[in-house]
């Protein structure tokens, strides 16, 4: 959005929390990995659920599989918003599609095929990657780290074209609220680089993610006090120190996942740790789940199973025979941010049930698939997209914006529901689209003068 608006010769300041790191030499390495997402990758919510939340330049699109997917005919049918043409011009724009057939490897494609045989008619993932991109290809399990041969398309790329178009980047900014008189939005405040600043605006667009957007937004509201439950969140009583406000302080309450978790098994030959993750997919949509090929990267596995359990890290001297089928669940909205900042979520009874069901298609793709019975296993559950704490039609208009005059939010905290999808080419279709709605307010003479 930033890019399209400077492109079009508005006055853009784009607040970035992070640093950019695509040219440290540890980016795309463990520690690099440990130093750029919060808390060194060990965020989770009070139920367990693992949060990997890169706060840097480009944000998730540093360490995500690349994947795409186009945005769901609900948001059109449920929510009368269009973005098919918005995705199909990002399509267009930035190459997507499946990696070549000798590029999707041999053991992913092998999972393909043994899923054909319980069903399932799997499909070349479409992917913000291409060989052409990459000085020498070299994707694996690890490129989740972050691209260190750049064959995938980072969302940085997009701020670098919004800076030679005149948007200014301030990073190492962290935005604390944002300031509103008469029930407009007049500007930001927070800290750069540990100083105090305030920042004046006409227009302000947070896109600070499903986590930080509602952060921002419940800090710019005396807001109630919440009591989540893992079912139905509810807000508590009001008090004389929390009165119940309408607006801002409804951030967060709720919010959706992704939830996801892979089913592993050991091979006799040598597993999908050494090839592209997510070259193949199925999305299930009568059962609420998308599967596909995934594994943890090879020193990230050992840590990931100590929460399973003491045996589960013992496991890890077949990782380069492991095979494994990823489950995505299209989970309920439950939970929520906390007054204090934790995060409350889980499954639901219903979540549940679709995992169990799930799990069971994804063994039975791994036996077919040659792996040894009593080597499969579940991994412990982690939250891949938080999402769905600001939602469209209860906190935000179809235009994206709050009851705050001109203060919008565009990221995946807006999603109404859970995609069970890769989230990025949706996010930029909402981008797009946000851009053109400002554009053609600032050109029919509205109230959004620079």
């Amino acid at each position: 959005m930033a890019r399209q608006l400077a492109r079009a010769g508005r006055q853009v300041t784009l607040l970035e929390r992070g640093r950019d790191w695509r040219s440290h030499p540890l980016y795309g390495t463990y520690l690099g990995a440990m130093l750029y997402t919060d808390k060194a990758s060990f965020l989770s919510t009070q139920e367990g659920l693992t949060i990997i939340r890169p706060l840097m330049l480009g944000g998730a699109t540093s360490m995500y599989c690349g994947c795409a997917a186009r945005p769901l005919p609900w948001w059109k049918e449920r929510y009368g918003i269009d973005l098919n043409g918005f995705a199909e011009e990002t399509i267009s724009e930035l190459q997507i599609a499946p990696l070549p057939p000798e590029l999707r490897g041999v053991a992913s494609t092998r999972l393909a095929e043994a899923a054909a045989e319980v069903g399932q008619t799997w499909q070349p993932q479409d992917k913000f990657m291409s060989p052409g991109r990459a000085a020498s290809f070299n994707c694996t399990a690890k490129c989740m780290l972050g691209c260190r041969c750049g064959a995938k398309w980072n969302a940085a790329e997009y701020v670098d074209e919004a800076v030679a178009a005149g948007g200014e980047l301030w990073t190492q900014t962290t935005v604390q609220r944002v300031l509103v008189q008469d029930g407009q939005v007049t500007g930001v405040e927070g800290t750069r680089g540990g100083r105090p600043f305030t920042l004046t605006a006409n227009v302000v667009v947070l896109a600070a993610g499903g986590l930080g957007t509602p952060a921002i937004l419940r800090n710019s509201s005396h807001g109630e006090a919440y009591t989540f439950y893992h079912e139905n969140p509810r807000p508590s009583a009001p008090s004389a120190s929390h009165p119940r406000l309408s607006g801002l302080s409804e951030a967060g309450r709720g919010l959706t996942m992704d939830t996801t978790a892979m089913v592993y098994g050991h091979a006799p030959y040598r597993g999908i740790g050494y090839e592209p993750p997510m070259t193949w997919s199925y999305a299930d949509d009568e059962l609420g789940a998308m599967f596909s090929t995934l594994i943890d990267p090879w020193l990230n596995y050992p840590i990931a199973m100590l929460r399973k359990g003491p045996a589960y890290p013992l496991t890890w001297y077949r990782w380069g025979r492991t095979l494994g089928v990823m489950i995505k669940l299209k989970d309920e909205v439950s939970g929520g941010l906390n007054e204090d900042g934790r995060i409350s979520k889980g499954l639901t009874t219903a979540d549940r049930q679709r995992l169990a069901q799930a799990e069971q298609v994804a063994r039975q793709i791994l036996l077919k698939a040659g792996c040894q019975p009593d080597s499969i296993f579940l991994t412990p559950l982690r939250g891949t997209h938080p999402s769905g704490t600001v939602r469209i039609g209860e906190m935000l208009s179809a235009d994206l914006e709050t009851e705050i005059k001109n203060l919008y939010v565009c990221d995946a905290s807006v999603f109404p529901e859970a995609l069970a999808r890769p989230t990025v080419l949706t996010i930029i279709a909402l981008a797009k689209r946000l851009a053109l709605h400002l554009g053609r307010g600032w050109i029919i003479g509205q109230d959004l003068q620079d």
